[in-house]
């Protein structure tokens, strides 16, 4: 099924596998930010998003990371703490998040110092009538398939706000657009499931529910493994990430049945803290029986933003091709949009 280029391009209708082959290209796309007036002096950085729109922040804490406090708010309010020091960043691909609406309206309102994130929509209404900068995304199907535009845009506002060496994250993202560029060839549909790895892992997760592990460096690109999985296959996952996983969530492998309706898999990196790496091993040997064989993934990459690409696209690839085997349209949120209408009803 995954080798017929006629029954992939009947159900990939939007070509959501020719987005994922050709993200890299969002790496080296520029922002304008010339008209920006800046404030600066933060004291601390808040990003608020939901779902897709959040994973340019998720990604962000892990490279290029940040020298101030950092979070990231899934919610309609914003820490107690954010004022005229905070740099606050309103991120919605589509413009018309609520949550991230309502939080902006806080933030406004205690003086932060605010930058917009998004396509269109109600944010980028607020930020012509406000004049507050605006990093413009470049439209695409879904959410989920500009994360990397995403990404660029949040890098770019950390360089304008001096918290970011310009250079560096340039030289270091042109890096690593080209080698995904390169990796993802291994991936595509063109090439046959006997030498194609994305192929071979999505057929071995049919009728199960992925389960994503990974350490605190490359935990984004669990995350965004189970979204793909949500999203793209309309299937359940989850995800956690090492060490937390080892003081409570270990134990709820070692009840029940051996042969789970789950499938592990573990995205693993030589750049994690060496205790990281010894627990995943110690983990594997006294889980062996109890829990369904994980999955290993060695993730490829010389450095820490060429790993988390190469994992963010491998999950892309595998959750698109695990959608066709499911027989499904990877693009389409059909239940998403009626719950929005319904919530608004």
């Amino acid at each position: 099924m995954l080798d017929d280029l006629k029954y992939i391009h009947h159900k990939d209708a939007q070509d959501a596998l020719g987005i994922a082959e050709k993200q890299w290209q969002q790496l080296e796309h520029v922002f304008e930010t010339k008209d920006w007036e800046i404030a600066g002096n933060c004291q601390n950085v808040v990003l608020a998003g939901m779902g897709g729109s959040a994973l340019a922040g998720l990604v962000s804490s892990s490279w290029p990371g940040y020298k101030l406090p950092f979070e990231i708010v899934r919610g309609y309010d914003v820490p107690a703490y954010v004022g005229p020091a905070t740099l606050f960043i309103a991120s919605s691909y589509s413009g018309n998040t609520e949550e991230t609406i309502t939080a902006l309206s806080q933030a406004a309102a205690r003086k932060a110092q605010i930058v917009i994130l998004s396509s269109g929509g109600r944010l980028v209404e607020i930020a012509e009538t406000k004049h507050y900068p605006i990093a413009l995304l470049p439209k695409v199907t879904e959410p989920r398939y500009g994360v990397l535009y995403s990404l660029k845009a949040l890098v770019t506002v950390l360089e304008k706000f001096g918290l970011a060496d310009k250079e560096s994250a340039e030289k270091t993202m042109h890096a690593s657009a080209d080698f995904i560029k390169k990796s993802v060839a291994n991936w595509t549909p063109d090439r046959p499931t006997s030498q194609n790895p994305a192929k071979k892992l999505a057929q071995e997760l049919m009728g199960r529910a992925p389960v994503i592990y990974a350490g605190p460096k490359l935990f984004p690109a669990a995350y965004k493994w189970k979204i793909s999985f949500n999203e793209n296959a309309k299937n359940v996952a989850w995800c956690n990430q090492y060490s937390e996983f080892n003081h409570n969530e270990m134990l709820g492998w070692t009840s029940h049945p051996v042969d789970k309706p789950y499938s592990v898999i573990e995205l693993r990196s030589n750049l994690e803290h060496p205790r990281i790496q010894r627990r995943f091993e110690v983990t594997e040997k006294l889980l062996s029986g109890l829990r369904p064989a994980a999955h290993i993934i060695d993730v490829e990459g010389s450095s820490l933003l060429e790993q988390l690409l190469w994992a963010i696209a491998y999950g892309d690839f595998v959750s698109l091709y695990l959608a066709l085997l499911n027989g499904i349209n990877p693009s389409p949120v059909d239940l998403i949009e009626k719950f929005k209408k319904t919530l608004d009803a």
